[in-house]
């Protein structure tokens, strides 16, 4: 493994030196390279290449972020069979395992072959109307989303091929199970587990229509149609903006297995942290209440603020 080119996917905002100075060191002496993609908030050092190389040539991809980073690096390499290790500068962290001060010896873990791989599913859509379509790769979830001022989403649900019925609402959800626990569980869809073959529709304040979650099997593919009188939603992938579909169009979306690989070094500890994670979701505390209830002597200490 220590021959072998590295990756890096950098958060877009948060300072990211520290650990790329880890794995930038550490690739030195093992006699590697560290590369990241054509962007101004790679650190010192390390060099940017195009897309196509980053994904011709790594190995490997260490995604320095949150849950949003990890997301992106998974989209990037999905279906190209490269693994992805999340280093968690965010703040709960669902999907990303790693905290800062563990990446070294994750990193010698990692060239001792000593960890697991999981496997993720995607799911694929195709937007648009027979004139033309774009397609999109979400890991957590894909949603029809109403836009302020702009209309209920109206549509018209097919799964399968078969119409069940249509939703009036402000959002439909699809996730997969990672997805379950963020933007459907917000809507109060279920917490399906990662070891389940199936997905989540979920409508958002439902008006009228279908007004309860829906679980389905990862191989029936799913067509949202907008029908006349829509509004105009927006394309939501794993939360990001991604282009307005108009009524008339169709959302088709098709779940592809083992899309993405994710490096787990404690599989059992990252679930059982991301349990306790949720678990402190349904509390109506904000963070710095729930830090409130820890002894001082299990605090954290607060990293010194910048001037």
């Amino acid at each position: 493994m220590r021959s072998h080119r590295l990756g890096l996917v950098v958060h877009p905002v948060k300072d990211v030196s520290g650990p790329a100075a880890v794995v930038a060191r550490w690739v030195a002496e093992a006699g590697g390279e560290v590369v990241g993609l054509d962007s101004a908030r790679l650190p010192a050092g390390v060099p940017a290449v195009s897309e196509e190389e980053f994904l011709a040539t790594v190995r490997v991809v260490i995604s320095l972020g949150g849950d949003g980073t990890m997301l992106g690096a998974l989209r990037l390499c999905a279906g190209r069979g490269i693994p992805v290790i999340g280093v968690n500068l965010g703040h709960l962290g669902f999907l990303v395992e790693l905290e800062p001060q563990e990446l070294p010896a994750a990193l010698d873990r990692l060239a001792a072959l000593d960890f697991t791989v999981e496997p993720h599913l995607c799911l694929r859509g195709r937007a648009g109307d027979p004139g033309g379509t774009r397609e999109v790769v979400a890991f957590n979830d894909l949603a029809l989303a109403r836009q302020p001022g702009r209309g209920t989403v109206t549509a018209r649900l097919s799964i399968a091929g078969q119409r069940i019925g249509y939703y009036r609402c402000d959002a439909v959800v699809l996730a997969t199970p990672t997805g379950s626990t963020a933007y459907s569980y917000a809507a109060g869809g279920p917490v399906v587990s990662p070891g389940t073959d199936s997905l989540v529709l979920t409508p958002v304040a439902p008006m009228s229509g279908i007004a309860r979650p829906i679980v389905l099997g990862v191989d029936e593919p799913v067509t949202l149609e907008l029908m006349e009188g829509s509004g105009t939603p927006v394309l939501e992938v794993d939360g990001i903006a991604s282009g307005e579909v108009p009524p008339g169009h169709r959302l088709t979306i098709q779940a592809q297995r083992d899309a993405g690989q994710v490096i787990r070094f404690d599989p059992t500890g990252h679930g059982r942290r991301s349990r306790m994670k949720l678990s402190l979701l349904d509390l109506p505390l904000l963070p710095e209440e729930m830090q409130e209830l820890v002894p001082d002597e299990l605090r954290r200490p607060e990293p010194p603020r910048r001037h």
